[in-house]
């Protein structure tokens, strides 16, 4: 009975606490294009002879009336934001960076939520 009880205490804790949260990033990934709101080809690295631009794709679940942001950092700076407001069940997001050969190395995208919480994280290298 005591298990019970105990269970029934978390549930309603998490519940009526408010602290509960639904939404999430179902996908985040960098890509060399976006065609038809999907992203073309999912990329960890690029060479910077061969490309000048990159793509950040999320689709958010469940976050409606949210507002997300992408920051983008190189070298522990933020580079670029852009926020979105998410007007669906289900959203999807882009943003794009054009690279300059002297930015080489490790870029990072952070997904922040309205309070400035990492959603998702995610890391690409440029060479």
């Amino acid at each position: 009975m005591r298990p019970i009880i105990k269970s029934l205490i978390l549930i309603a804790a998490t519940v009526f606490s408010g602290s509960s949260f639904a939404g999430e990033v179902s996908r985040a990934m960098f890509t060399i294009g976006i065609d038809n709101r999907e992203p073309v080809i999912m990329v960890d690295s690029i060479d910077s002879s061969s490309y000048t631009s990159i793509s950040f794709f999320t689709e958010l679940t469940e976050l409606t009336s949210h507002n997300v942001t992408h920051q983008w950092t190189f070298n522990d700076q933020v580079m670029f934001e852009k926020t979105f407001e998410v007007k669906g069940p289900r959203w999807r997001v882009w943003t794009s960076k054009t690279l300059i050969p002297s930015w080489t190395g490790s870029w990072t995208v952070n997904v922040l939520d309205d309070d400035r919480s990492v959603l998702a994280s995610k890391s690409f290298d440029y060479q």
